[in-house]
């Protein structure tokens, strides 16, 4: 069904049970996944120690990974093996993280993913804070003259998904809202036209 949806991404979602309180798939069920997408795999560990599984996750079909700040002790090292991986480069950070922990490495960065929601559980509530996180990011990036994507995860909807958009935001990440709507093709086709 994603295949032949409009979406552009496969967003998957690796959990360890130690960085959040929940656990998810890994390596082998990517590898199954990458087998059958016929759209990029956008990886986001929710790990600690995403250093040790980066090539591991490559080798399992992995297009983009993103690491979270707080899960990295040398964040610009993280993602330069990322990047020799051949592999576009992710931020991930928490809600309660702020951006200013970017400042060093947005020129290193494909992409920032502002988690819109507590990290490790589907079918929370957007946080709205992160709006005014998002307009600041976006502020950012347009002074720095840095080029990577913001994508919002968490929370999403056909509701806060246009201003999220106007905000600033060029990824949205919509898991449950998509997959409990009664026609999920339709719902990312809607989402995709806004």
């Amino acid at each position: 069904m994603i295949n032949q949806s409009e979406a552009d991404w496969f967003h998957v979602d690796v959990m360890d049970g130690v960085f959040v309180p929940n656990i998810s798939f890994g390596m082998p069920v990517v590898a199954a996944l990458s087998k059958e997408a016929a759209k990029p795999l956008d990886v986001h560990l929710m790990i600690v120690e995403p250093d040790r599984y980066i090539r591991a996750f490559k080798e399992a079909g992995a297009d983009r990974i993103s690491v979270h700040a707080e899960a990295c002790t040398h964040l610009h090292r993280t993602l330069q093996v990322i990047r020799q991986e051949g592999l576009k480069t992710g931020v991930a950070l928490n809600p309660h993280t702020s951006i200013n922990v970017l400042e060093n490495i947005l020129h290193d960065v494909d992409m920032v993913v502002l988690m819109s929601v507590n990290p490790g559980f589907g079918g929370q509530q957007f946080i709205p804070q992160t709006m005014n996180k998002l307009r600041d990011l976006a502020a950012m990036r347009k002074q720095t003259g840095a080029s990577f994507l913001i994508e919002i995860d968490g929370g999403v909807n056909a509701e806060n998904a246009p201003l999220l958009l106007e905000a600033g935001a060029d990824v949205l990440v919509a898991g449950n809202f998509v997959f409990r709507s009664e026609n999920p093709t339709q719902t990312i086709a809607d989402l995709k036209a806004l």
